[in-house]
């Protein structure tokens, strides 16, 4: 994508966008959605800004909040896109870089220019929770009364620290985290347009560990195609690439637990972290084949199910541990207890081993 800058004011950092990009080498960016329609899982959004744009009633503010990666800044650009803002009437603002009042004070200058060729000036703000309070109180009144011909979309991850005044200002939307089957869905239909073959438990390794995000999905997906040498991707090629634990690894421990073998779990979990595995990596996709061994207890129907996010042999091993007593809720919520308090555990990997000693020893 080339970029042209005009008029450099340090906070504006102005694009003008060819209406032919050359082609992205990052697949988010190459697969990045261009319509409404193209959107994944945020019905409850497009629906909406469709409806608004039909009826000819757009806001002048903007406020989309949501999980990294879930398609914020794509909807934004599809919006200006689809209220006829052209190239040279659209400005990004990285916040996280420019947060002062200063910056805003140049903004507040810029839109009372009337747009170059389109009908609206629009300005999207990202990362907009990272603007300082003072810069705040100088965009309120630009944002309660803005020119006719202003639009503004801010996006933030974190809701909760934009200011009620500000909220009270803008249409809210809040964007969801596509379902892990979706993300699967997504990396294996982009896969395929790449050329690629790739198993359904491989792609959705790879939306398990994009934890949500549709641009952490492409980008372990990139790196996956990256290193292929016959097109062809498995499940043992994306847990090289990504780092994640070995198969097999993740089997051996899911054994320990339900077999409540404390030193064999133990024992599992130090060489893990001797290989540089990481704990969290390794406790999520536990607490996801113990998913399936509780399910496939109560609820049987569903080894048809399992049979696409799993391979034969966690497949196997599920149904062969959901017949063990000692595998339950408890262990469940254990597991999950461990893995919350892993983001700000001194030792990453100690919660799981408490875990791991409180299941297996508590009768």
């Amino acid at each position: 994508m080339q970029l042209y800058a005009f008029r450099r004011p340090a906070f504006f950092m102005y694009t003008v966008r060819m209406k032919k990009e050359a082609r992205h080498t990052t697949l988010y960016r190459a697969y990045r959605p261009q319509s409404f329609k193209e959107v994944r899982g945020q019905s409850q959004v497009v629906d909406v800004l469709a409806k608004a744009i039909k009826n000819n009633k757009p806001a002048h503010a903007y406020l989309f909040a949501g999980g990294r990666g879930t398609g914020k800044t794509s909807v934004a650009r599809i919006l200006a896109r689809e209220l006829g803002v052209t190239d040279k009437d659209l400005y990004e603002i990285d916040a996280a870089s420019n947060t002062g009042v200063e910056n805003i004070r140049e903004l507040r200058e810029g839109v009372n220019t009337v747009p170059f060729e389109s009908p609206y000036k629009f300005y999207i703000i990202d990362e907009a929770h990272m603007l300082s309070r003072a810069a705040w109180n100088a965009f309120l009144k630009t944002l309660e009364e803005p020119p006719a011909h202003v639009i503004f979309v801010m996006a933030t991850t974190e809701l909760q620290k934009i200011p009620d005044t500000i909220q009270s200002r803008c249409e809210i939307y809040t964007f969801k985290q596509p379902t892990r089957s979706m993300l699967a869905d997504t990396v294996a239909d982009i896969a395929k347009k790449e050329g690629f073959t790739l198993e359904r438990s491989a792609a959705e390794l790879v939306a398990l560990l994009a934890e949500g995000s549709f641009r952490d999905a492409l980008s372990i997906l990139q790196k996956v195609l990256a290193v292929s040498s016959d097109k062809k991707i498995d499940v043992a090629e994306v847990e090289v690439v990504s780092g994640a634990p070995r198969g097999e690894v993740v089997r051996q421990l899911l054994t320990a637990v339900a077999k409540k073998d404390v030193a064999a779990g133990l024992a599992i979990v130090r060489k893990s972290v001797e290989e540089n595995v990481d704990a969290r990596t390794l406790t999520k996709l536990l607490i996801h084949r113990l998913r399936a061994v509780l399910l496939l207890r109560y609820a049987p129907d569903l080894a048809k199910s399992f049979a696409q996010e799993l391979t034969e042999a966690d497949l196997a091993l599920a149904q062969e541990l959901s017949k063990e007593p000692g595998v339950n809720s408890d262990t469940q919520r254990a597991l999950l207890e461990a893995y919350s308090q892993m983001a700000y555990a001194v030792v990453p990997h100690l919660p799981l081993e408490l875990a791991i000693i409180d299941i297996c020893t508590v009768k």
